[in-house]
């Protein structure tokens, strides 16, 4: 029998727990961007929590340019319609922050609708907009494609890098298309920026409500409607708990058109416990604009709005071995599998990973909580 001296146990206890803890406090915290969400929704708040924290203690583990930005005191403009603000609109306070802009800029928009077309300029990075969530500002215009071009007719767009907004209603008031009037799709947000999110977003429209362009992006509680690919673009997003709401229309209704075009682009959208509403029983939740577009819905509620065949070839059948739609573990009377497309991919956990984490978007080395005035 081998004895121990308790004292000497003691003290390499000690000893080794001194040096975990100063290891812990020497150490920049490491987020697990590929951390899977969860399947249960109600383990959402808390993935989040875990994996999406302030930028104090993030450190080294952000974008350089990010955490520079982030580690100086935020600014913080106001706009508001009754003159109180610094601006009573938001193009004036957009045109006040420095070309080149370095640090975190905060436009607090007061309750109301403003009537703007507005482009933020690429060199204004860092920008983020703030509402109240019980009085959300509407940032409104009705611009088409007819006078602007479709990707230009956005009431806002977005050429930065490092944008985000919360608590914001953004609106094409646009009348709907009825097949009669000539380029007559309406686009409300264009965003072309990279690494930029939505926290409690509205996008409002009928045909091509919101361009996700291009770049990596994540929207979280938000509610998107529309007629025809009412999300469209080259964009790599993330969807987390948000709506999509079909409008009905006596058309075909077209949730997602992604505009992939080769295998080497990583671009596409996923769609995470969300939830698909709307009128009608023929919406398809994405069709095949371009050859090789790639999106998943996961753990998404789809109600009896989505057509049984669930995705489109667009009438090009050579594309049904290059489209990449998915499914895994979608749920609600429009996830039937039985009628699906065959060229639908009902995927494996280990199929569906990739698109149910951060990691689909990079997002440890970017994305950050909800801005704040």
């Amino acid at each position: 029998m081998i004895r121990t001296n308790s004292n000497n146990v003691k003290a390499t206890f000690l000893t080794v727990n001194l040096s975990f803890v100063l290891l812990l406090a020497t150490t920049t915290v490491v987020l697990g961007g590929d951390t899977p969400i969860p399947e249960s929704p109600y383990g959402v708040d808390n993935w989040f929590s875990s994996n999406v924290k302030q930028s104090t203690v993030r450190k080294s583990t952000l974008d350089p340019v990010l955490f520079q930005a982030e580690s100086v005191p935020v600014k913080v403009i106001t706009v508001s319609k009754d003159g109180k603000g610094n601006f009573n609109n938001i193009k004036a306070a957009i045109d006040s922050v420095p070309n080149g802009n370095t640090r975190r800029i905060v436009i607090s928009i007061g309750p109301g609708e403003y009537k703007e077309k507005i482009t933020i300029d690429r060199s204004k990075q860092f920008i983020s907009f703030y509402g109240n969530p019980k009085a959300m500002p509407t940032l409104v215009f009705d611009g088409t494609a007819a006078q602007y071009g479709t990707v230009d007719s956005a009431t806002l767009i977005v050429y930065p890098d490092y944008f985000s907004a919360a608590n914001v209603i953004f609106k094409n008031s646009a009348p709907e298309p009825d097949g009669k009037r000539r380029n007559a799709q309406a686009i409300a947000l264009r965003i072309s920026g990279n690494k930029s999110s939505f926290y409690n977003c509205r996008f409002i429209g009928f045909q091509d409500t919101l361009c996700d362009d291009r770049g990596l992006h994540f929207f979280k509680d938000c509610y998107i409607e529309g007629t025809v690919d009412f999300i469209f673009g080259s964009g790599t997003s993330l969807y987390l708990r948000s709506e999509l709401h079909v409008i009905g229309t006596s058309g075909m209704a077209v949730m997602t058109a992604q505009a992939r075009e080769s295998e080497k682009e990583e671009t596409g959208y996923s769609f995470v416990h969300c939830k698909v509403t709307g009128s009608g029983k023929h919406a398809f939740l994405g069709r095949a604009w371009m050859s090789r577009p790639r999106v998943v819905f996961s753990f998404t509620n789809l109600s009896d709005v989505v057509t049984p065949l669930g995705w489109s070839d667009n009438f090009h059948p050579e594309r049904d071995n290059t489209v990449f739609f998915g499914e895994y573990k979608n749920s609600g009377p429009g996830a039937s599998t039985g009628g699906r497309s065959k060229f639908t991919k009902l995927l494996t956990y280990d199929q569906a990973k990739p698109y149910i984490s951060l990691g689909f978007i990079k997002g440890s080395t970017w994305l950050l909580p909800p801005p704040k005035p």
